[in-house]
């Protein structure tokens, strides 16, 4: 429903002010391009949702809707347009980590979306040629308490059943303080110290984990909160 104004803050809103929107166009912005990779990153948002977004999108010239050859389904593709949105994106994240992330709530501690965040967050020219092995495993939760990611030298893959690799590095930490460390909200040195964390491993992997393991884009950015 448009707002009826030839503001054109309000005419932006006409397109992106549905529930989920910008978040779908975050997660295009980051690389994902179908749409079970799209539910990956929004999880409680239901399939016939995003469906209706996605088309509005499509509709709006935001993005380009591509059949994939040979298989059922479609590729989402940013345009021009939608590729403007990013400092947008960034604008708003820089707000919300700034003023809306004081009171991080539990059931938004979102295992699925960390895990996939961690994932994108590998930097694999880091890491030493070959495969490495990263085992997760979260101390407070009763399902997908055991991750693993199975870095190679061109994707990562991310498993919840043992693979069977040797593993490099062994996270054992809760759920929040493992958010908290990758939102740069504490350091890996203050999350050991006070055995929040136990980081163990090859020593050159358990020493440079901030420099294979990439911070948030916004973990820079310190909150009001801590700023007064």
């Amino acid at each position: 429903m448009s707002y009826g104004q030839f503001c054109p803050i309000s005419k932006a809103l006409d397109v992106l002010g549905e529930r989920w929107t910008l978040l779908i166009v975050r997660e295009l912005l980051l690389g994902a391009t179908r749409f079970n990779e799209l539910q990956r990153g929004l999880s409680l948002i239901s399939p016939s949702i995003l469906t209706k977004r996605l088309n509005d999108l499509d509709t709006a010239g935001i993005i380009l809707r591509k059949k994939i050859p040979g298989q059922k389904g479609h590729e989402y593709q940013l345009t021009a347009r939608g590729r403007e949105l990013m400092p947008v994106i960034e604008a708003l994240g820089v707000w919300g980590m700034r003023w809306a992330r004081s009171n991080m709530l539990d059931t938004e501690l979102d295992i699925e979306l960390l895990m996939l965040y961690l994932e994108r967050s590998i930097q694999r020219d880091k890491l030493p040629s070959g495969e490495t092995v990263v085992r997760f495993q979260f101390t407070n939760l009763d399902n997908y308490r055991d991750w693993w990611l199975i870095v190679k030298p061109d994707h990562t893959d991310i498993c919840l059943k043992d693979p069977g690799r040797d593993v490099d590095v062994y996270f054992t930490v809760d759920l929040r303080t493992m958010v908290e460390l990758w939102m740069g909200d504490c350091s890996y040195k203050s999350a050991i110290n006070d055995g929040r964390l136990k980081l163990v491993g090859h020593t050159a992997l358990t020493r440079s984990v901030t420099d294979w393991l990439a911070l948030a884009s916004f973990a820079h950015v310190r909150s009001a909160v801590e700023i007064g």
